[in-house]
């Protein structure tokens, strides 16, 4: 495995790779790496002659500066794990490199980026076009991986690619890899407290359960309650809990007749933010 840190290098390459007909794949990662993020790249290293994979915080993508600061970084054992895992080239950039000049960027999103995580987090979709659509010129892949769990985001993705000329990249979806008591993998899972770590596998048992509710109950009733079995968890407080269309991420008043609907969560436990969500 090459570890590149430079734009020009990864362009080089990507270019090389694409110039002998080779396809390539990407995983856009902000390192602190687990099992999710390999599910990712196993995928990407059965369909692609060779992965690419981006370590990078991104500033831009961070709303709330504490949580810029406290994100775990590991590059050392994110290393071990992509070597591990037959990775070709792991784009290791600083901050300078992929931001030399203040990125002034304002992306037209649209609806899909207006609600949820979209609404609570003002410029957080933005900052990810920009790290995403500059990865995208860089890399030029032939596919580029993301995983399910942030569910609104790939959807985000997909139109920031349709509206920056990206639509010849095939955006893949990934599903939620989950510990084996339920918890949905995550870099920030590391800061829950052994006592928040007890108590957050009760989100997707929950939201699981909710499956069975949702039968017999409206969309806003199976809200309702999702948000107060979570709350009635001790440490756990619901920030939203919002049943919307796979597609458009725009909330339902009724259960669709034909397609399906997807919750999204978002849950604090202790001060560690927490998503997740399930397909009805």
């Amino acid at each position: 495995m090459k570890v590149v840190r430079t734009v020009a290098e990864l362009q080089d390459i990507t270019r090389q790779a694409k110039a002998e007909g080779k396809t390539v794949g990407l995983v856009p990662t902000m390192g602190a790496l687990h099992a999710g993020h390999k599910s990712l790249i196993d995928r990407a290293r059965k369909e692609n002659d060779a992965v690419v994979v981006s370590v990078f915080v991104n500033p831009t993508q961070f709303n709330n500066p504490d949580d810029l600061r406290t994100y775990p970084r590991t590059e050392e054992a994110d290393c071990a794990l992509l070597k591990k895992s037959g990775v070709d080239y792991a784009f290791i950039p600083s901050v300078s490199e992929v931001y030399p000049e203040k990125d002034e960027r304002v992306f037209d999103l649209g609806p899909v980026a207006e609600v949820m995580e979209g609404a609570r987090r003002p410029g957080h979709f933005n900052g990810v076009a920009q790290i995403v659509s500059r990865l995208f010129e860089w890399a030029q892949p032939t596919r580029a991986y993301f995983g399910e769990k942030d569910f609104q985001q790939i959807a985000v993705i997909r139109r920031m690619a349709q509206v920056s000329g990206f639509d010849d990249i095939d955006i893949v979806a990934c599903p939620i890899v989950r510990e084996a008591d339920g918890l949905a993998l995550s870099s920030r899972n590391v800061r829950l407290t052994p006592e928040m770590r007890a108590a957050a596998p009760n989100i997707h048992r929950i939201l699981a359960d909710s499956l069975e509710y949702a039968r017999t109950h409206t969309v806003a009733e199976t809200e309702k309650h999702v948000e107060e079995q979570i709350n009635a968890v001790p440490g756990l407080q619901t920030e939203y809990y919002t049943i919307s269309d796979t597609l458009t991420m725009q909330p339902l008043s009724q259960w669709p007749e034909s397609g399906k609907a997807v919750g999204c969560v978002t849950v604090y436990a202790g001060d560690v933010r927490l998503i997740d969500n399930i397909t009805y």
